[in-house]
């Protein structure tokens, strides 16, 4: 993913406290926790244009041009986690207002070979980027979210294919994993990630429950295994950021930023291997180990926060405001898998979701229609607002509010427990383009579309004398 941070002007001019007392929680009400959830859904879809005459459906406005501009808009890869968010909300409170959009939006970017590797983002193209989409698509299938029509990609299919396409990239240097790169002309390739290799453990690890096939929980293993030999995963159950392969092809040099997004989707996908072992002892230590290092680092005084910018949120690029949606996400789908970490999840979502709620206090010029209720991230400031809001803030709020509900909610759905989204184990294995991007079918009108509208910006930002930096996450934090 590409990152840019806000700059310190902007925040200052925006942060100020309203003397409101933010959103009104009752986490004792099942009818007050989706009430809430209700409004800071629907401010967070005052941010997507996609569904309007002349947009294209599933993307969030963007990419940002500018690094210094408040909510100048947002990557790719943000919307696909968003639409996750809705069928989450989905789930939760049973309201279908989003559903229908959210269908939309994951059905037209499935790209030309329904594996979320869209042409027109191949020159911004993450392999976690495209690991979120197929996240997202994973719990449209878990949660029995309304399957597509059959004349297209289906859901878990589409899961499938993601995984498909990522298992061939998985290369020998430094002993195994994936680059956070796709494609080898990206600036970036040569740096492996743990988000990246999160995603695809995450996806491995949830279709081997799904389906029953344990090649994908060999293939999970395989990947946790990678990650503790070059020391992503350390003893403690610490999930660092990632590592530049050396010119002699080495991994050596850890960089040791944590971001919440990495605990949350290692977590997971723990829990679901936690599943399909039968409760094995060694997945129970490692859920048990990343659980409670997760709280240690991400939940000081029991309220989420993300250590890598929120003590100032300057630091805070666009992406990193989303990372407690993932985390907190996670951290309830694991009691389903693993029910004995339900007691500690649900004592830091209770807390976390409070806090939020306050925090959903902000007055942002740009959003007059949700003056004195736009969410922030700082959710330790309680009711005082921190001056940002954005998709990012709205979904974690979202998240760890509805989360709140998860021991109510309907456990996920396999083949054999009354899923019925239909699947393709080959889905994404003849796909060439996936290593070569240059081999794929000819753009749509759509994606011509936005291609066009993404030359047009890019034009603009070198006028402007912008240079584009795709870098690793430990030089933004």
């Amino acid at each position: 993913m590409v990152r840019f941070t806000i700059s310190s002007l902007v925040l200052a001019l925006c942060a100020y406290s309203n003397g409101v007392a933010g959103l009104d929680l009752d986490l004792s009400s099942e009818d007050s926790i989706k009430s809430v959830a209700k409004t800071i859904a629907y401010d967070m879809m005052t941010y997507y244009t996609g569904n309007l005459s002349g947009q294209i459906p599933g993307q969030l406005p963007g990419p940002p041009p500018n690094p210094n501009v408040l909510n100048a808009g947002y990557f790719w890869w943000e919307a696909g986690a968003m639409w996750g968010s809705l069928i989450d909300y989905w789930y939760y409170t049973g309201d279908t207002t989003y559903n229908a959009v959210v269908s939309q939006g994951l059905e037209f970017q499935v790209g030309e070979n329904a594996d979320y590797l869209p042409q027109n983002q191949t020159t911004g193209m993450g392999n976690d980027d495209q690991g979120f989409w197929g996240m997202s698509a994973m719990t449209a299938a878990e949660l029995g979210f309304p399957d597509p029509p059959p004349d297209k990609p289906q859901w878990l299919a589409l899961a499938q294919a993601v995984y498909n396409t990522q298992l061939q990239k998985v290369d020998d240097v430094c002993g195994g994993g994936l680059r956070w790169q796709a494609y080898s002309f990206l600036n970036g390739y040569d740096y492996k990630n743990s988000i990246a290799n999160g995603c695809f453990f995450n996806i491995a690890a949830r279709l081997a429950v799904y389906t029953g096939n344990a090649t994908y929980a060999d293939e999970a293993s395989k990947i946790w295994d990678w990650m503790e030999s070059v020391h992503l995963i350390d003893d403690s159950y610490n999930i660092f950021d990632g590592v530049p392969i050396a010119s002699d092809k080495t991994c050596t040099e850890i960089r040791k930023p944590q971001f919440s997004y990495n605990a949350g989707v290692f977590l997971l996908g723990a829990a679901a291997m936690y599943k399909q072992t039968n409760g094995s002892a060694v997945w129970e230590t490692r859920v048990n180990g990343l659980l409670n290092q997760t709280i240690n680092v991400f939940f000081p005084e029991g309220i989420a926060y993300e250590v890598a910018c929120e003590a100032a949120l300057v630091h805070c690029t666009i992406d990193m405001f989303s990372y407690k949606a993932y985390l907190t996400r996670w951290m309830a789908a694991t009691t389903k898998f693993a029910p004995f970490t339900y007691d500690r999840v649900i004592a830091a979502l209770q807390t976390s979701a409070r806090a939020a709620a306050l925090q959903c206090s902000g007055s942002p010029a740009d959003k007059p229609q949700g003056a004195g209720r736009m969410c922030g991230l700082s959710w330790s400031e309680n009711s005082t607002w921190d001056g940002t809001s954005g998709v990012g803030q709205q979904m974690a709020a979202l998240e760890v509010i509805t989360s709140n509900l998860i021991q109510k909610a309907k456990d996920p759905l396999t083949n054999s427990t009354g899923g019925t989204s239909v699947g393709n184990p080959t889905a994404g294995t003849g796909d060439s383009s996936s290593q070569d991007p240059n081999a794929k079918d000819p753009k749509s009108a759509g994606d011509k579309a936005g291609a066009g509208i993404l030359t047009a910006i890019v034009i603009a930002a070198v006028l402007a004398g912008l240079v584009w930096v795709s870098m690793p996450d430990e030089k933004m934090a």
